[in-house]
This record gives C-alpha cells, structure tokens and sequence, in this order.
C-alpha cells in the first residue's frame, strides 16, 4: 500500500510538471477554456451594459431636445402673441405673484377667457390683463366700455 501511494504520487509529479501548468490548465486541461468563457461572458457583458448606456443617452438626450423646442416654441409664439396683441386692458397690478393669480382666476371665472398675467419688465409688478387688442383703436374703445361697465379702474398697457 506504502508503495502504491508512492507510485501514485511520482505518476503525478510526471503528469503534471508544476503548479503553472496547474494554474494555466486546470485540472485536466478544462481551466483555461473555462476562463476564456468567463472572459467572453464578462466582455459580452461590459458591450451590453455599454450599449444599454448608449441608448439610455441617446433618449435623454432626444428628450431634452424636444424640451428645448419646446421651449423655444413657446417663446416664440408668445413673443408672435405679444407683438401681435400689443394694447392690453389691465385690471390689476400686484407685487405679490398669488394676488396677481387670483385676481386672473376671478376674471377667467367672470367669463374673460384672454385673461393673463403680464410680468413688467424691470419691476417687480405682474399686471393682471383682461383683454388684448390688435389695434389701438379698437382698444381704447373697448377699455371705455370696460371702465363703464366693469372695472372703473382698468388702464391701457401697451407692450413694447
């Protein structure tokens, strides 16, 4: 039995030369291809995360494009608006933006549907409009008719 271990023992030692050719090969020449699967897995991993990222990118940023137009769009048209409807019956002028809200929120409720607020540049006043007009004609008119009937005391702004 002694000499059997024995025997065995040598059988391996010329089997296997060093722990290198363990390490390199594995146990009966499966290690290496083993770890080249594992590599590949890793690599096809690290490409699949890299692509999801990539299209993850490409949709923010797709989104924050389409916020910018936007954005854009509503600057323009409000400017086109702004330079189109120039004179403005004004019914209010508020420092605080909730009394400037409110009193919007009471002229859409009376049936006022051109309501909104004007923030005046290089102040701290919103004036609350009630009415836009083209031409300044048609908006001294209706501004007359608006102080009998509605608010005495409306004014006229006129967008620069």
């Amino acid at each position: 039995m002694r000499h059997l271990s024995i025997l065995i023992f040598i059988s391996l030692l010329t089997v296997f030369p060093s722990c290198k050719f363990l390490k390199e090969k594995g146990w009966f020449g499966i290690g290496k291809k083993a770890r080249t699967l594992e590599m590949l897995k890793a690599q096809q991993d690290s490409i699949r995360v890299a692509d999801s990222l990539k299209i993850i990118g490409n949709r923010l940023k797709a989104i924050e494009e389409a916020r910018l137009d936007s954005i854009r769009l509503a600057e323009e048209e409000k400017q086109s608006w702004e330079h189109r409807y120039r004179y403005n019956i004004i019914v209010g002028s508020f420092i605080t933006p909730e009394y400037a809200r409110d009193w919007a929120e009471e002229y859409l409720r009376t049936g006022y549907d051109d309501t909104r607020i004007i923030k005046k540049e290089n102040s701290s006043f919103e004036l609350v409009s009630a009415e836009a007009h083209e031409r300044f004609s048609m908006a001294v008119t209706r501004l007359r008719q608006f102080q009998d009937t509605v608010n005495v005391d409306s004014w006229l702004y006129i967008l620069k």
